[in-house]
Order: C-alpha cells, then structure tokens, then sequence
C-alpha cells in the first residue's frame, strides 16, 4: 500500500509542474496586447515600457516562467492588470464559491445516478430501465448553458420562483448556508448535475448488471445469502470504477462550468475566467487556469489513494 501511494505521489509532481508550464505558456498564444487593459492606444512609448516593465513582460519568456513560477510557489500569483488587485485573493473567493456549486451538484448528480443505474441494473429491460437510459441520455446530450436558459425562462421568468443570477440577495458575492443563498444556488446547481448523472447512471447500470451475471453472484444465492448481502457484494465490485468516475466528473464541473456561472452570473472560477479572457487579464487568466488544473490534478490523486481503501487489490499494483 505505501509504495502504491509513493507512487502516485511521484506521478503527481511532473504531471503538476507540466500544468503550471502549460498555464503560462498557453495564455501568451491568444491575440492582442494585455496592456491596451490599463495603457490608453495613443500612451507614450516610455509609459508602455515601464507598464512592461512592472509586470515583468520585458523578460524573455523562459524568465518570466522561471520568476513566476517561483512566486507561486510561495502563495503569490501576481497582480491583476486589470484591477490591481491580488490574484490570489481573487482566484481563492471564486474558487470558494465553485466549489460550493460543483460540490452540491456533483452530490446531487451522482446520488440520482447511483440510485437510478442501481435501479436499472437490477431491472434490466423493466420501465424502470427505460426511464434512467432516457434520463441518462438526455442529461449528456443536452448543453448545459441551454438548459440553464430554459430553467431561467421557466422558474425566474414565467414562474418567478427562483432567483436567477449571483450567489446571494442583493448580488452578493459571499456564501452563506441560509435559505436566500440556496434558492440562488438551485438553478446552477440543477443545470450543472445533470451531466454527471447521466454519465454515473450509464456506468452504474452497465456495472451492476454485469455484476450481477457473475459467477459468484449466482454462488451467493445458491448459498441462500440475502438480497441486502448480495447487493453489498454487488456495490463494493463497482464501488472502484464509480468512484474513479465521480472524480474525474467533480473535476470536470470544476473546471467546465464557466458557460453555466455565466450564464447565472455565479460569481465562481469560470465566470472570472470569462471575464479575465474578455479583458485580456494575462496574470488573472494564469492563476485561475493553474489553480484550476492543480485541483483537477489534486482530485485524481485523492481517487487514487482513496480506491485502495475500497478495493485492497489496488493497492498491491
């Protein structure tokens, strides 16, 4: 088990420094200047040369990655051209408030898809597998952002339920865990789980019905062993692969839901990152790309030490 788990450790290193590499060097392939944010066209050469200068643009590039990587390193990824702000403030209260929306939604998407793939695989060819194959098919076949607008028209506009933009009365931009907060978490929330449950239900129903054809299943019967005991057999045999899934799943809402914020006006990750990518934010766009990847990268090492835990023959590789 220990060399399992140094092993993935090892892994982790290389794959994190490659992303901080690729969040750099990315960021500068996009056109146009991310001075014309705060310099005005008609500024002089010498102001231009000292805004370069301030944010470290008149370095080589192998410089300014060698110089910036070492600050983040130590916690500091730069100063927002745009706002002057800290990025790292900045990017740590959106992250805040995107983990809130994909941590609720992956709960909700893969609870719904646990429970209606278990139900299908158990009933394979009932109505009950019918529905969540429809269910399943349709939540990753529908664009999120679209069926974000069509909640919108339906609860907000029409029905005027539910809020529909920020996280909070009043636009607020801090979360709470009150009852105004998760009526403007509801929306997102909804829009963002249905992904993650069809994926999960496609999974679980093709698992447990291939579990449930196995030899050892059908021993277990013949042994007279209950239905609540061989459905704990059943779940710890697909427990590893859903669990991998699931990961990379929370990992993909992480970092893919910047049409869904935007769209709500959810004030997380991807909604800065839209607005860092219009203002042409070149120090903003680097700390939430890196911090983005860094938490996918994270998540994935956190699955792998945690399957092991569920499946001990992992732990042997």
């Amino acid at each position: 088990m220990f060399i399992y788990l140094l092993k993935r450790l090892l892994y982790a290193m290389p794959i994190a420094l490659g992303v901080s590499l690729v969040s750099f060097t990315l960021v500068y392939l996009a056109p146009g200047d991310p001075l014309n944010a705060i310099a005005p066209a008609d500024a002089p050469v010498e102001v231009i040369e000292a805004l370069k200068a301030a944010y470290g643009l008149d370095k080589p590039m192998p410089v300014r990655y060698a110089l910036w990587l070492g600050r983040a390193l130590q916690g500091d990824l730069g100063t927002s051209i745009a706002t002057g702000r800290s990025v790292a403030g900045e990017v740590l209260s959106a992250a805040s408030n995107t983990l809130v929306l994909a941590g609720v939604a992956a709960a909700v998407g893969v609870g719904l898809g646990c429970l209606l793939g278990g139900l299908a695989g158990y009933r394979i060819g009932s109505w009950l597998d019918r529905v969540a194959s429809i269910l399943s098919v349709i939540g990753v076949s529908v664009p999120h952002y679209w069926l974000g607008l069509v909640l919108t028209i339906i609860f907000s506009v029409t029905l005027g339920w539910l809020p529909a933009m920020g996280a909070g009365p009043g636009g607020s931009g801090e979360w709470v865990w009150d009852l105004a907060h998760l009526r403007h978490l509801t929306l997102p929330a909804a829009t963002l789980c249905v992904i993650p449950m069809g994926i999960i239900t496609r999974t679980v129903r093709a698992l447990v019905a291939e579990t449930l054809n196995q030899e050892f299943v059908i021993a277990l019967r013949a042994r007279g062993l209950s239905g609540a005991a061989i459905f704990r057999h059943v779940a710890k045999n697909a427990a590893p692969t859903v669990l991998a899934i699931a990961g990379l799943q929370i990992g993909y809402l992480m970092g893919g839901s910047i049409l869904v914020e935007t769209v709500f006006a959810w004030p997380g990750t991807g909604f800065l990152l839209n607005t860092a990518i219009f203002q042409r934010d070149i120090p903003l766009l680097q700390g939430i790309i890196l911090v983005l990847c860094l938490f996918f990268v994270t998540l994935n090492l956190l699955v792998d030490i945690a399957q092991p835990l569920v499946d001990p023959r992992m732990g042997r590789a």
